[in-house]
């Protein structure tokens, strides 16, 4: 986990409640989550097994820990879940060796929120060595912290990494909006109380009370993401 002591988060002067802006990375900022699924297929077909497309959906926006087990489980491959893990991080840092793309709007995004001192936190179920090389694509010094998949004890859907990020910042997690493009991620984010919006990459997503879906981060500046958020009276 990294992460810097922010300071006070004041509300601002149109009378926004939020207090900060807590994103996904896989598929929200970067344009990588057909890379994982690639990979996954490119693996097991090395191990004689196909991967049945419909399970895209399960896997997708999830731990690895459990989308490895599900893929091990479903073709009965024989490599055991910390191999896979293994080759899984290896293949997708040589993937993103020398191009992480970014996704519509989000070099936007990430330097609207950064010229206004915007509290910001990287959420992502990926491990530590992955985000560390995503990030020098996005810019470290674009997130006040990002929080790893494996530097918590429970990752996505489980709240915990978005009740953490919020807790870091010193934000209520009721005045945090969360980015997200998975069901996983989404469900991580509502079950800590956050405001969500959905940008779906792989499946649909609907809206849903504290739930706003657009079509992408080009729908998303921050005068959206404050209006998201009751006015504190």
């Amino acid at each position: 986990m990294t992460s810097t002591v922010p300071a006070p988060v004041a509300r601002t002067a149109d009378g926004s409640a939020l207090q900060a802006v807590l994103l996904d990375m896989d598929g929200t900022l970067v344009d990588t989550e057909g890379f994982w699924w690639e990979i996954e297929a490119e693996i097991f077909q090395e191990l004689g097994h196909r991967l049945d497309e419909a399970w895209r959906d399960v896997v997708v926006g999830g731990p690895m820990s459990r989308s490895a087990t599900f893929l091990i489980e479903s073709t009965g491959a024989a490599i055991g879940l910390a191999e896979l893990s293994v080759l899984l991080n290896e293949r997708f840092e040589a993937r993103i060796a020398d191009r992480v793309p970014l996704m519509p709007g989000a070099e936007r995004l990430l330097a609207e929120l950064a010229r206004h001192n915007v509290p910001t936190a990287l959420v992502s179920a990926s491990h530590r060595r992955v985000i560390d090389q995503v990030l020098l694509t996005l810019g470290r010094d674009r997130f006040t912290m990002t929080v790893a998949g494996d530097e918590v004890a429970r990752t996505k859907p489980h709240p915990d990494p978005y009740l953490f990020a919020a807790h870091s910042l010193g934000a209520h997690p009721s005045r945090c909006a969360v980015i997200e493009d998975t069901h996983t991620g989404v469900a991580a984010a509502e079950a800590a109380g956050c405001r969500v919006v959905a940008i779906p990459s792989v499946g649909v997503i609907e809206p849903a009370p504290g739930r706003t879906v657009v079509r992408s981060l080009e729908d998303v500046d921050l005068a959206f993401l404050r209006s998201l958020i009751a006015p504190m009276n």
